[in-house]
């Protein structure tokens, strides 16, 4: 997916569209900074969003549960979701109330989700979502066993639907509000690591570096 026309009207950015992007560099890059998706789905009637951790992988996303999630369920038997990325960048002060926004990426996936059974395709996916996180954790963890991997629901999204919205700079006041004294300008966020702590009971092993250095791409 790529220019500048949506693949789809369903992902198109309608509210502030300059800010829509469809390319897959900016949504791949946004994905695959970010941590913690939203999932919404229609489950038994009733609407229902749900915090999940989440992985990249290619042209799609993988999202992972118990068998017994609810969420999970109502994906597995049919269920299209919307799962959303959101990377908070800064507070927008303007001089007005009104014009006070934020700057953010984010990422809208639309889709049916199909699960993924064959155990080499799961473990795969598994650890995607452990690299995911902390790249090169996979190697220097236990490995699921097959049980493990037996009582997980790991589920994959296209992301042949998928659009990114994009607000970054300066406040935009009003022409009439500019001589205002109030301050105005962005107060800048970043997530931003602090020193790892051991768990209880562990001895003798360092911290990783890839743990010690932790950032972000």
């Amino acid at each position: 997916m790529s220019g500048i026309e949506p693949a789809t009207g369903r992902i198109a950015v309608r509210r502030h569209a300059e800010r829509g992007r469809y390319d897959r560099g900016t949504i791949d890059a946004i994905l695959d900074e970010g941590l913690v998706c939203h999932v919404a789905v229609n489950v038994d009637g009733q609407a229902s969003a749900v915090p999940m951790m989440y992985a990249r992988r290619g042209d799609k996303v993988f999202v992972h549960g118990a068998v017994a999630n609810r969420t999970l369920r109502a994906l597995r038997d049919g269920a299209h979701a919307c799962l959303v990325v959101t990377l908070l960048d800064g507070l927008v002060m303007a001089r007005s109330a009104f014009n006070h926004s934020m700057n953010y990426r984010s990422v809208v996936v639309y889709g049916p989700a199909v699960e993924v059974t064959d155990p080499a395709e799961k473990t795969a996916a598994m650890r995607a979502l452990v690299e995911h996180v902390a790249p090169g954790r996979w190697e220097d963890c236990r490995q699921p066993t097959a049980a493990e991997i037996k009582s997980t629901v790991i589920l994959a999204l296209s992301l042949d639907e998928a659009s990114a919205k994009v607000r970054s700079g300066p406040p935009i006041d009003d022409d009439a509000d500019l001589g205002l004294e109030h301050w105005a300008g962005v107060v800048p966020l970043a997530l931003e690591p602090a020193p790892p702590i051991a768990a209880p009971g562990l001895e003798g092993a360092e911290v990783p570096g890839y743990l010690a250095g932790y950032r972000r791409p």
